[in-house]
């Protein structure tokens, strides 16, 4: 039976479907999750007769809510409204069949309205194509940055706060970096992330509070590739850890589900979503999420007072109306611009294979490869000041790290080196460093637990956590007392920290050095580049050739 009219669209709340007998209205429109199914609530009514008054229906109308992919339920609504309207089933079953038809075209519709809007990026001004394309190729790129990430509203976390910038910029990497933020409750974890979430473009990220175990599988097959995702607290996103490891790991995930058509025949369907994608997330647990946290940079929050001060005269002068939001949003919106004029490009580092991790690293594989892959974020942050070269063979662009690359990266992540080469995990290395304070500033070298719990204001359960993994890393140790009156300790080694971090800082300082001074000798003995240089070595045997930026462009 041919339809008169087509699907009204009302809003997306109310659609209206009507034929030669039938007038049947979708209340509260259709649901674009989960295309095995058509969940629907209908008001079925027949059309009105010319000899009753306009707009009265002969029957009462019928309201019912059904899947219209399910053969069961579509039969018994089908006889209800036979019963109901006293007309024949063959006219209602064709009427449903027809009005299914045009809610899934109108949902396919709505989906790939949907999926372009996501996929539609901000087309930029010649001005602010300008503006940001200034800073790209200003010096001192990653200083000026960080001063502009603190101008956007980012108080303090100096070094968090650009290592963080960094890590969301090379999303569009080969192989994206990850973080996660750790500190105790209230320490500004989810803000940080927030705000430095907010200088990338809305439709390069994906902001998470909760989400169901397999809702990552439903998403389009690359409606995730170089996105990033911001999960709000990863304890209330623990049923989506396995998928989102796996999306870090394979750059991929895949799942296989039963589905049952209209006719009642079960097929099986693969579901594909691909990567990489860059994921962040939050947590005070950092040893609940062990798995996570080994493919993740791991960010510590300043928990010291002095942040704790210039958080507190942020929010006073806020209150007092002293901060300039619109220049704040000015400067996120050209950190934005910046991010839209980044693209992917491949990265060589001729100096990978001479650096060098310090030995004090726990699982050095996968650190190294943290490593070697955060030089590369520096290096594509800053390909608009490098030349671009061509491989002859593939037309594929690259461009080179250099020494600046290495010496940045390396100042940004001795920090996070230092923290995967602790025994101590981070919320106990924190309690240790407040105990040393303590005693310093009160001159003693034995302590109880009564009176430096008293002095820190920390719960109990947690104290006796911290002490126990003290005592068994040998950190601290009893000198005196009972278990009844109590125990006094004092530290083994005051100054194993610093002596730690000293080490770490040599290695890479001692490595870079040598790749300086090879630099340096290559050129004055050969007058080569900087390629040639940096090592006795053969340097990358690629077949290049130099492109001006403007043909660079147009490929």
């Amino acid at each position: 039976m041919e339809a008169k009219l087509p699907l009204t669209i009302i809003d997306n709340q109310q659609l209206h479907y009507e034929n030669d007998i039938l007038k049947i209205a979708v209340l509260g429109g259709v649901k674009l999750e989960g295309l095995d199914r058509l969940r629907v609530t209908l008001k079925v009514e027949l059309k009105a007769c010319p000899e009753l008054a306009e707009g009265i229906s002969p029957r009462p109308a019928l309201r019912h809510n059904m899947d219209l992919y399910n053969d069961t339920q579509l039969e018994k609504i089908i006889r209800k409204i036979a019963e109901r309207m006293e007309i024949g089933t063959s006219v209602i079953a064709a009427s449903l069949s027809e009005l299914t038809n045009h809610l899934e075209s109108y949902r396919l519709q709505l989906l790939k309205d949907q999926s372009e809007q996501k996929q539609v990026k901000k087309q930029l001004t010649e001005i602010e194509r300008e503006e940001a394309l200034e800073l790209l190729k200003i010096n001192n790129l990653l200083q000026t940055t960080n001063d502009l990430i603190g101008k956007s509203g980012v108080i303090g976390e100096e070094l968090n706060r650009l290592l963080m910038y960094i890590i969301f910029t090379f999303r569009k990497g080969r192989t994206p970096l990850h973080v996660i933020s750790l500190g105790s409750s209230g320490t500004g974890k989810t803000h940080l992330q927030e705000k430095v979430g907010e200088l990338m473009p809305e439709e390069d990220k994906l902001e998470i509070t909760t989400l169901s175990e397999n809702a990552f599988y439903y998403f389009g097959q690359r409606e995730l590739k170089n996105k990033l995702i911001l999960i709000e607290d990863l304890d209330g996103a623990e049923n989506v850890l396995y998928p989102l490891r796996e999306l870090q790991s394979k750059k991929r995930i895949s799942k296989t589900i039963a589905h049952t058509n209209s006719k009642g025949e079960r097929r099986t369907i693969h579901l594909i979503v691909e990567g990489p994608v860059s994921v962040a997330g939050c947590t005070t647990q950092e040893h609940i999420y062990e798995d996570n946290a080994n493919r993740s940079f791991l960010i510590y929050l300043d928990e010291s007072k002095e942040q704790d001060q210039h958080i507190m005269n942020y929010q006073r002068l806020l209150c007092a109306g002293k901060i300039n939001i619109e220049e704040e949003n000015k400067i996120k919106n050209l950190l934005q611009n910046v991010q839209r004029l980044l693209q992917p490009i491949k990265i060589i580092n001729p100096y990978a294979e001479y650096l060098q991790l310090p030995s004090e690293v726990f699982k050095p594989r996968r650190t190294n490869a943290h490593y070697l892959l955060f030089i590369e974020a520096i290096t594509f942050y800053k390909q608009y000041q490098r030349t671009q070269q061509v491989d002859e063979s593939t037309g594929e662009i690259y461009i080179y790290t250099e020494i600046e690359d290495i010496q940045e990266a390396n100042q940004l992540i001795k920090n996070i080196l230092l923290r995967k080469s602790d025994e101590l995990s981070g919320a106990c290395r924190n309690y240790f460093e407040k105990l040393k304070q303590y005693l310093q500033e009160n001159k003693l070298t034995q302590f109880n637990n009564r009176e430096l719990r008293k002095a820190l204001r920390i719960p109990t359960s947690t104290q006796k956590r911290h002490t126990i993994a003290l005592i068994e890393n040998y950190f601290i140790k009893k000198v005196k007392g009972t278990k009844e009156r109590g125990y006094l300790y004092e530290i083994v080694n005051s100054k194993e920290y610093q002596e730690l971090q000293s080490k770490i800082t040599n290695v890479l300082d001692e490595t870079l050095q040598k790749l300086v001074l090879s630099q340096a000798e290559g050129i004055q003995q050969s007058g080569s580049g900087p390629l040639e240089a940096q090592t006795n070595s053969e340097p990358p045997k690629t077949k290049h050739s130099k492109k001006s930026k403007e043909k660079v462009q147009e490929n």
